[in-house]
């Protein structure tokens, strides 16, 4: 459907691209992904036609349209509703009932067989277009990703730039491209719209590429992963967990071949060394030298993961009550946030306050810190030293200053060295650190004041989405950093995996109160998930330890023989399983002592045919330990019901 060939694209002389390819077949479900910089954004405007490549070409097929999400279209603005921008997508099908209302019209004086027959051949075009549904499949997609109905009338231009942003991604997912690509959609969408989008995706009858920080999305919504590498695009038959295991399992490879070959290299080197002065050694030395001439270099394997390795400290730890609310009550208008809501944050909790949008979030992130005007009672704890991140507050930062000016004006009393060590970890390294904060990114600038507030010796955080406009790397830095956190905090957060990775705590408001799940957001949901539709009987965010709700298993009691009997025909099947992924493990390990062997990388043919081999094995792994993961679930199920 698309083919890229031989892409080059210099920036002031820097290639950012060089002669790296890729093709887009119909219905692939690709996730691009890469550290912070490395052109995931420009390749998908080089696509679009945005931007003019240095070299190579471009090539699609006639019917491929693209549709193209950036985050240029937050300054889109118009004095139609939302609905209206909405239905644009639907260009043909508003023209055509144009035509039908004109001709309509017509009919008020002309009844003539001409302008019936026009009529009918209109409706009869206007009701294959399906016509007669667009409004209400503009309207489905609407309110799947987060508006109310009664919004739907209301002129675009008074919403937010992230509310822009979601309609102009409705817009795209209704005209059903050919090609869709998504640059960071999940920054404007809270978790149940990313998990409509996400659904949405799956079944989306165009290619799918997406550019984003949300790991669990891209693992939801992918089905092939192309990493954009030192110029280079590298494809992974698999979503984004599969890539990060295929690409260690890649590098190790590599890095083995990488040594092997160094060590034939020295070895060749001194026997030419050795042997240069000697007349009857001349012809075997002059076939080393031009068989090192020769010689296809095997790269060392540059690794991109950087790991948090300092220590965060404060001052002096808060007493056990870190913030009691007590009775608050919050409302803007008609709208309430909260009503004689109760709750209470402990020194050591690790809370993560989710829900939709327009649920309030943000407004109790300002009442637990203290700047929300309320009705009830809120209280500091003892010793209780708050920093607020929040995405306002890039705007707050010294534009003139600096990087490592920036970081020492915040008062921590680190050295130098401190600051530089901590700056590292978010990917400021050597002369990066005295980069000016006027030229630098969103991202960069969401990096730097996110440093600010992790060695601000605060010993109660308040974190309102932090992981918008990082890259993965960013967040996984992040979530190393608050892992390694001794004190309190709260975020709020729609990433999935950085909220399981941090939060020992689940806040959400409902029915106006502050409601608590004691452990950790994967237990949340399953738990969630057992619940009836309304939830009457929620714990609350109170000053009482509770305990998660035990989940339920009826005894067997031997008496249903017919499932003992599914139950060992599963285990048998199991077992089989079992074998034949040994009996892979086995040949991919032979296939890599061969590709490890030093005499192979002459032979090119070989080492493609090998190559070949190892990653069909690699994929039938996958695909046999995916079954083996559900049959055990199966059984497991069948087992405890």
């Amino acid at each position: 459907m698309l083919s890229i060939n031989n892409l080059s694209y210099y920036i002031g002389g820097r290639p950012l691209y060089e002669n790296a390819s890729l093709h887009i077949k119909p219905r692939d479900k690709i996730g691009l992904v890469g550290i912070n910089g490395s052109g995931k954004s420009t390749l998908l405007k080089i696509i679009y036609g945005d931007i003019q490549p240095s070299g190579g070409e471009i090539q699609k097929a006639k019917d491929c349209s693209i549709g193209f999400l950036n985050q240029d279209l937050l300054s889109y603005q118009s004095e139609d509703s939302i609905l209206d921008v909405a239905l644009e997508a639907f260009k043909e099908t508003l023209a055509l009932q144009e035509e039908i209302d004109a001709v309509l019209k017509q009919m008020e004086t002309d009844y003539s067989e001409q302008v019936i027959e026009k009529l009918a051949h209109l409706q009869e075009r206007f009701e294959a277009h399906e016509g007669y549904t667009i409004k209400a499949k503009a309207e489905e997609v609407l309110e799947g990703i987060g508006f109310q109905t009664a919004d739907l009338n209301r002129p675009l231009k008074t919403f937010s730039g992230g509310w822009r942003m979601r309609v102009m991604l409705a817009k795209l997912l209704l005209e059903k491209p050919s090609l869709l690509m998504l640059d960071e959609p999940t920054n404007h969408l809270d978790l149940p719209s990313i998990q409509w989008v996400e659904n949405y995706l799956k079944s989306y009858e165009g290619a799918v590429v997406v550019v984003s920080h949300d790991q669990t999305f891209l693992n939801n919504c992918s089905e092939t992963t192309v990493e954009v590498s030192q110029g280079n695009l590298t494809s992974y038959a698999g979503n984004y967990a599969f890539y990060k295991k295929e690409k260690v399992a890649r590098e190790e490879i590599q890095q083995n071949a990488y040594e092997n070959q160094q060590q034939m290299i020295k070895q060749t080197e001194r026997f030419i060394e050795r042997f240069r002065a000697k007349a009857t050694k001349s012809n075997q030395v002059q076939s080393r030298v031009k068989a090192l001439d020769r010689m296809d270099r095997v790269s060392e394997v540059v690794r991109d993961e950087v790991s948090v390795n300092f220590k965060f400290k404060f001052s002096q730890k808060s007493g056990r009550d870190v913030v009691v609310l007590d009775g608050v009550s919050k409302s803007f208008g008609d709208l309430k946030i909260l009503d004689n809501a109760h709750a209470r944050i402990e020194r050591g909790d690790k809370i993560a306050l989710i829900g939709a949008n327009g649920k309030g979030k943000s407004t109790v992130l300002r009442i637990i810190d203290g700047s929300e005007p309320i009705q009830g009672h809120r209280e500091d704890g003892y010793n209780v030293i708050k920093s607020f991140f929040a995405q306002h507050q890039l705007e707050a930062l010294g534009i003139n200053n600096e990087i490592l000016q920036e970081l020492a004006q915040e008062g921590s009393k680190k050295t130098e060295t401190e600051l530089r060590n901590v700056l590292g970890c978010f990917l400021f390294t050597n002369e990066d650190v005295f980069k000016k904060i006027k030229v630098l990114s969103g991202g960069e600038k969401s990096r730097v004041a996110l440093a600010k507030t992790l060695i601000s010796e605060a010993n109660f955080l308040l974190l309102d989405e932090p992981t918008n406009h990082l890259d993965i790397q960013s967040v996984n830095i992040l979530t190393q950093a608050l892992q390694q956190y001794e004190g309190t905090f709260v975020t709020v957060s729609h990433d999935r995996l950085f909220i399981q990775g941090v939060a020992n705590k689940i806040w959400y408001i409902e029915d106006h109160q502050i409601k608590e799940y004691p452990g950790t957001y994967d237990e949340y949901v399953y738990w969630r998930s057992q619940q009836p539709q309304k939830q009457d009987t929620v714990p609350a965010a109170s000053p009482k330890k509770e305990t998660p709700p035990p989940v339920a298993k009826a005894a067997d009691n031997g008496k249903d023989p017919a499932r003992k009997t599914v139950i060992r025909e599963k285990e048998k099947a199991l077992e089989k399983l079992e074998e034949e992924i040994t009996r892979l493990e086995k040949k991919k390990l032979a296939l890599e002592n061969q590709m490890a062997d030093p005499s192979v990388y002459g032979d090119e043919t070989q080492m493609q045919e090998l190559n070949a081999s190892y990653s069909l094995v690699r994929q039938d792994e996958v695909k046999l330990n995916k079954e083996w993961e559900a049959l055990a679930e199966q059984i497991e199920s069948l087992q405890g019901s």
